[in-house]
């Protein structure tokens, strides 16, 4: 068997009340692919390095999270929140008329799949969790602090909707992306993420502006605030196929989240840890290392065949 090409793929528009979400379809689409959903910040040219690493049987879903890469933003007003971002999952689950869904997320996106697989595991038949569960709890203070935060630059920015963006060069893009990354992705890899943001300016030819909404920055994860909250998410989440890599420079997944993995791998022979030299980012740099782990829990638990889909009924999906 070979692997995918990162060149073949068709562009797929997802319709949702507030516009659309923008993705790209790579390899298989005779059987329900895996879903892949970015990190904050980051847009779903996060897989490129990882895309053409595995196996050539596959489907997989990528997709720009609202407000990210080239989907819709939401409307002036509507807050950028965890529990909208969840949300997305079975909206595009019922685009497609999947039963079940198999998730892949780095970061934001990993915390949504353990979100949405607590909240009906029944639908989830693997997950693949690429540096964060959880955010880090914080105190209340800075819980209150951080809503208030978010709520203030919420209403500035709804203010200068629909006013051009500031134009910067290719190079000061790069820049923004290694900032934002907290310099976990280094300006070499920057252009896997530049390619969906980076939209070339009407008014100044050779400058660019991000498609990005900036309010996402500021989206808020209210209600899981708690310990207990987060240890009873993952009791919900019944032994499935579950892999978890994490950074060995990273901290997004610290000592505050032992007691949730030991939950998940509890009386569960289909749970694994792994940890893989690198930052945050680490799927970016070193794709071939988590292609080590990946490729194998995607043969064990996604093989040839494992959920025929009609393409008419994707077609049908779409209208």
């Amino acid at each position: 068997m070979g692997t995918l090409t990162l060149e073949q793929y068709e562009d797929e528009t997802i319709e949702v009340p507030w516009g659309y979400i923008s993705g790209r379809w790579y390899g298989n689409r005779a059987d329900r692919p895996i879903l892949a959903i970015h990190g904050w910040v980051d847009n779903l040219g996060t897989f490129d390095p990882l895309i053409p690493l595995l196996p050539d049987y596959l489907g997989i879903l990528c997709i720009d999270l609202p407000g990210h890469g080239r989907s819709s933003h939401y409307p002036s007003g509507v807050r950028y929140s965890a529990e909208e971002y969840i949300q997305v999952i079975p909206r595009i689950m019922r685009k497609y008329r999947w039963k079940k869904v198999s998730l892949m997320g780095h970061s934001l996106g990993g915390f949504l799949g353990f979100c949405y697989t607590s909240l009906a595991p029944e639908t989830v038949d693997m997950v693949i969790c690429l540096d964060l569960l959880l955010p880090p709890f914080r105190e209340p203070d800075d819980t209150i602090r951080w809503i208030r935060l978010s709520q203030e630059k919420h209403l500035e920015l709804d203010e200068i909707i629909g006013q051009e963006k500031p134009v910067r060069s290719k190079e000061d893009l790069i820049k923004l992306i290694e900032k934002e990354s907290f310099k976990s992705v280094s300006p070499s890899m920057a252009h896997h993420l530049l390619h969906r943001i980076a939209k070339r300016s009407e008014t100044y030819p050779d400058k660019f502006i991000s498609t990005r909404d900036d309010r996402v920055k500021y989206f808020t994860k209210l209600y899981l605030a708690s310990k207990e909250l987060a240890a009873e998410m993952a009791e919900r989440i019944n032994p499935k196929p579950y892999l978890i890599l994490k950074g060995s420079k990273s901290e997004f997944i610290g000592p505050q989240m032992f007691d949730v993995i030991s939950i998940l791998g509890r009386n569960n022979p289909d749970f694994e840890f792994h940890e893989v030299e690198g930052r945050h980012h680490f799927h970016i740099l070193a794709a071939k290392e988590c292609a080590r782990y990946i490729v194998p829990f995607i043969r064990r638990y996604h093989p040839p065949g494992k959920d025929h889909i009609s393409m008419r009924s994707i077609e049908w999906s779409k209208l």
